[in-house]
């Protein structure tokens, strides 16, 4: 992160706030943040007007004793000039937190202008820089899934958490990534950092824009617990209430677009991370069976890998490790 925009104030110059009291919000990347007061005191000055984007460590708001003074030095460092003009012309009124990206797209239609949020910017630049910098390959596979959707069909009748297909798709990839540790590699200043924790990312499609929340040490964690991580993230995401923490640690994300009627899609690797897995539909076909033919459900699997780390003979036996991890279901009991 090297910058925030100010969302909203939850307070003005002269309140009294104790330590913890959310103070303002500020839009990081991708998410919005709560910021708590670290202090009891008042607030003397503020700063920073909303929708100001800002450097890390750049000053917002400065909270004293009720009648303390502030160095003339400091107020001079930070070109306040006095503190009749900083009250009524430097702080921001009070609003409600509220994300700056647009909460549906009702007003994109022909002919019109799009502006991009800031979080939309970022995704922009982090694509860009994924096609500029990073050097993927890309390997497919059809796996079998009709044993998993009986599977996922019979623990979602015995269970109140509800299991997605991607919760499985989650757990297979955390198993082979166990397996063929590489592929959590992260490449640094001509070297390869393998991580200490598996986390893997969701790519989550939310009318204002795409986020990846990331499940934490999923190798460590069974399908209930990653579905419980899940669920919990998809609602963080759609109530806009994901943290900076919940986005970090991924060194895989898994992009499913077969809800969408899309068969295969060549996904774009994130920054930071080796590969991304893109699922496509899952679809009744026909195939030989014995001399007759059978119906079973297939799926498509593409994954891109970053070449800097890995080759595609380790990738390709990786993803030929989780397309068997998925059709042998005794890996998730």
């Amino acid at each position: 992160m090297e910058d925030g925009t100010i969302v909203g104030y939850s307070v003005k110059v002269g309140d009294k706030v104790k330590k913890g009291d959310v103070i303002f919000d500020i839009e990081t990347d991708k998410t919005t943040v709560e910021v708590e007061s670290p202090a009891d005191g008042f607030v003397k000055y503020i700063l920073a007007e909303t929708a100001q984007t800002l450097p890390v460590g750049q000053t917002v708001m400065i909270l004293a004793g009720r009648d303390e003074k502030i160095p003339r030095r400091l107020l001079d460092s930070l070109k306040v000039k006095t503190p009749r003009k900083s009250t009524k012309t430097r702080h921001a009124p009070p609003q409600p937190a509220k994300s700056t990206l647009p909460e549906t797209t009702a007003e994109i239609k022909l002919g019109s202008i799009v502006p991009l949020s800031r979080p939309q910017k970022i995704t922009a630049k982090k694509m860009l820089q994924s096609k500029l910098e990073i050097p993927c390959f890309y390997l497919t596979v059809k796996a079998d899934v009709t044993a998993l959707a009986e599977l996922r069909n019979s623990m979602n009748d015995d269970s109140n958490v509800k299991i997605s297909f991607n919760v499985f798709f989650m757990r297979a990839l955390a198993i082979g990534l166990e397996k063929f540790p590489l592929m959590t590699g992260q490449f640094v200043d001509d070297i390869i950092r393998l991580p200490e924790n598996i986390g893997i990312g969701l790519a989550i499609y939310l009318p204002q824009g795409l986020v990846a929340p990331v499940v934490k040490n999923a190798n460590k964690k069974n399908i209930t617990e990653i579905a419980n991580d899940t669920n919990a993230l998809i609602e963080k995401a759609r109530s806009n209430k994901l943290t900076p923490a919940d986005l970090e640690g991924g060194c895989i994300t898994v992009s499913n677009l077969g809800s969408f009627g899309v068969e295969s899609f060549i996904p774009i690797v994130v920054p930071g991370q080796c590969s991304i897995l893109g699922i496509g539909q899952i679809t009744d076909t026909c195939l030989p069976d014995n001399g007759g033919i059978a119906i079973r459900k297939m799926m498509s699997m593409t994954l891109s890998v970053d070449h800097r780390i890995t080759n595609g003979a380790y990738s390709g036996r990786f993803l030929d490790f989780v397309r068997k991890t998925l059709q042998d279901t005794s890996n998730f009991a």
